[in-house]
């Protein structure tokens, strides 16, 4: 592929290492030829890095593969997953998951990435479902589109809420912006 087909979530591989891409950018300065500014994270030790691509340069993509897995129980290191296909059990490192093992819920389905049987990372859904179990005191007199208040889900996430939600209430967060979307009627 070339330098400015690269995209969020593609994978390359530069010097024998793997590398996802976390965010780019296509820039054309002035009297500058167009190149494409990325930010990657290497898939093995998790470290970020910037690289400038130009707009021409060949990149090697690597063929990933998506598997639906099943959240089951962290061990402490480790963090296992079942295949609900194959019901095959993989066990991936605290390391791999990283910041996103706060939303991991036994019994949610979850993508997992592969690359040659070895998993890459997973992939949260956009919105994820919790229970507030603290909240702050309601604002008497605050319309609910106008003020907001801090919030505590049961997933230990703190996050902003309209002036309505209770504890007790469920409601639907966007994980990536950690931000209110709705109360969930159960």
């Amino acid at each position: 592929m070339q330098g400015n087909e690269l995209r969020k979530g593609t994978v390359i591989k530069i010097d024998n290492i793997l590398w996802m891409c976390m965010s780019c950018e296509h820039r054309t300065p002035g009297n500058l030829r167009a190149f494409m500014q990325a930010k990657l994270r290497n898939i093995m030790d998790g470290t970020q890095k910037e690289f400038r691509f130009s707009s021409t340069e060949k990149l090697e993509q690597v063929d990933v593969f998506e598997r639906k897995m099943q959240y089951l129980y962290a061990d402490g290191q480790a963090f296992c997953f079942m295949d609900t296909e194959s019901y095959e059990q993989v066990e991936l490192s605290k390391e791999l998951i990283g910041d996103a093992a706060v939303y991991l819920q036994p019994e949610n389905i979850f993508t997992v990435l592969f690359h040659d049987q070895t998993p890459l990372m997973i992939r949260l859904p956009t919105t994820m479902d919790f229970q507030v179990v603290e909240a702050d005191p309601e604002i008497k007199g605050a319309t609910a589109s106008a003020s907001y208040k801090n919030a505590t889900l049961s997933n230990g996430v703190s996050i902003q809420v309209p002036q309505f939600v209770k504890v007790g209430d469920v409601i639907r967060i966007n994980i990536e912006e950690k931000t209110y979307q709705e109360r969930v009627k159960r």
